[in-house]
């Protein structure tokens, strides 16, 4: 009993200060800039753990660690270091300030509106902003897959119970504050992430004679390959498929509308700086921290039936035996990853619907208090079908959902990569090359859905597909573009103008050099 109020109170302290934070920021979410980019003036610290957070949610502690650490074994951890160095490293110093200078150059609050204002293309605008509502929305609701088995476990509460509640409370504080709470938030969730994943990692070892006991054990572990030791091995039994899990949960941060977006709001070129060594060394425990936490998931296999209960099974099953206390910590821990990407995916989605596809098109006149309005009315909407979304997987485990779930993640970063990174840099970029890729990459990811037999037996892992998609788009994109018209270059020279600003200083004393 002492136990449950343990849990009990952690959580409701954690929510008062998130619903708190909400009610706090309302201030700042008054208008189109504050409500959907906190004014771009969001500091390093917030900017890089907003970052970390919606890039880290529970699919990725519970899900992506519990079925590549039983796969891989210790190699899992690449997947890890991956996301570290080439999903936050790279990209905040590829994209970080190219894309912060020029959305604000060209007043584009979402990256559809980026697309179209770069390449003066309502109908761009339009398709982007069309991907994203069909894609972010599963994957959305794929957020809530990891809470069932650790509610059941902590507390005993149905699975409904805990989606419902999630739900109610992210939308709480995402409607009142915006932006700014959402990031104030993420950045308390991602300092419980950090504590958490420490905590679990030292206990879970502990419980099986320290680090390398444990290594020792899973060396000795048979499992489905025929090599010894494979499993606590430098690569692992499969280091090919390996490779695409690490390319495509590590290069797709590039085109994930919610995570690039993060760029736009911060406040100045010192500030992204600091968010790029902030958001590694969170990637580097967090993401770490976690595959290298599944990776020992074998040692476990007397209390895991995979073929009975899949692979979410195998997390749980590693923090069934720890203290109470602790258990209540990884459940604030999924919480604080599943609520702070989740309320980075709804406010991406409502403020894309919202800017890009309602205002100008279905309503031609939109005061900003208008679209803040319809921007919250659709916060509301996008939970809404998510919950309903995660309920009917649930109860009646219908597996299109959760393959258009596993899709999502390819199929936006491999639409979106390679026209955005080009789009920053090459002015020879073109419309006709973006279309191209919009459509390559939609086409070959929902055919993995419904024809997945077809594809070469590399290609039908989603995962797979997903990496060769953004791996195709950034071929794709300059092969079309060289053959294609090019933009006007006066047009050119305006958007590219905000690279080239000239500064004029003044020297008190100079010694020219002989003329």
């Amino acid at each position: 009993m002492f136990d449950l109020i343990i849990k009990i109170v952690l959580l409701v302290v954690f929510f008062g200060v998130m619903i708190g934070i909400g009610l706090y920021c309302r201030k700042q979410a008054t208008d189109v800039n504050g409500f959907v980019l906190g004014g771009r003036n969001v500091g390093p610290w917030l900017t890089a753990f907003a970052y970390g957070t919606s890039y880290f949610s529970a699919v990725v502690f519970v899900g992506y660690a519990g079925q590549f650490g039983w796969k891989y074994g210790i190699a899992a951890t690449w997947a890890g270091l991956g996301n570290a160095f080439l999903g936050s490293l790279l990209a905040w110093a590829v994209l970080g300030r190219r894309t912060r200078v020029m959305t604000q150059h060209l007043d584009s609050a979402t990256m559809p509106e980026f697309f179209s204002k770069r390449f003066d293309s309502k109908a761009l605008k339009l398709c982007a902003s069309v991907i994203i509502f069909v894609f972010l929305i599963p994957y959305t609701a794929s957020l809530y897959n990891g809470l069932s088995r650790l509610f059941g476990m902590a507390f005993h509460v149905d699975y409904s119970v805990c989606v419902i509640v999630m739900a109610v409370l992210t939308a709480i504080y995402v409607i009142a504050g915006g932006y700014m709470a959402t990031a104030i938030n993420d950045f308390i969730q991602g300092i419980i992430m950090l504590a958490g994943i420490v905590a679990v990692i030292l206990a879970v070892l502990n419980s099986q004679g320290g680090f390398l006991a444990s290594l020792e054990k899973l060396a000795q572990v048979q499992g489905d390959s025929t090599v010894p030791g494979v499993y606590a091995s430098f690569f692992g039994p499969d280091p090919i498929n390996l490779l695409g899990v690490v390319l495509l949960t590590s290069l797709g941060t590039w085109g994930l509308p919610q995570m690039v977006q993060k760029f736009y709001a911060i406040k100045s070129e010192a500030a992204i700086s600091k968010g790029t060594i902030i958001s590694t060394v969170f990637a580097v425990v967090v993401s770490g921290g976690c595959y290298f936490l599944g990776g020992f998931g074998r040692l476990f296999s007397d209390r895991i039936d995979i073929a009975a209960d899949g692979f979410d099974s195998v997390i749980p099953a590693m923090l069934s035996g720890l203290p109470a206390i602790l258990i209540a910590v990884v459940v604030i821990l999924v919480l604080s990853a599943s609520m702070s990407t989740l309320s980075s995916l709804v406010l991406t989605s409502s403020s894309t619907l919202t800017l890009d596809f309602i205002k100008g098109t279905i309503i031609k006149d939109m005061d900003d208090k208008r679209q803040v309005k319809w921007m919250r009315g659709l916060v509301v909407l996008f939970i809404l079908i998510s919950v309903v979304l995660a309920l009917i997987q649930y109860k009646s485990n219908v597996t299109f959902i959760a393959q258009l779930m596993g899709v999502s993640w390819g199929a936006l970063a491999g639409a979106f990569l390679a026209p955005f990174l080009y789009g920053l840099y090459w002015k020879r970029t073109t419309k006709a090359a973006c279309w191209v890729n919009f459509l390559f990459s939609t086409v070959v990811m929902l055919a993995n859905i419904f024809w997945k037999s077809s594809f070469p037996t590399l290609l039908q892992s989603p995962i797979n597909a997903g990496a060769f998609c953004m791996l195709a788009g950034l071929v794709l994109v300059p092969v079309v573009s060289l053959f294609t018209k090019a933009p006007k270059k006066e047009q050119l020279e305006s958007i590219f103008s905000c690279y080239s600003k000239t500064v004029t200083v003044t020297v008190t004393d100079s010694i020219g050099e002989d003329q």
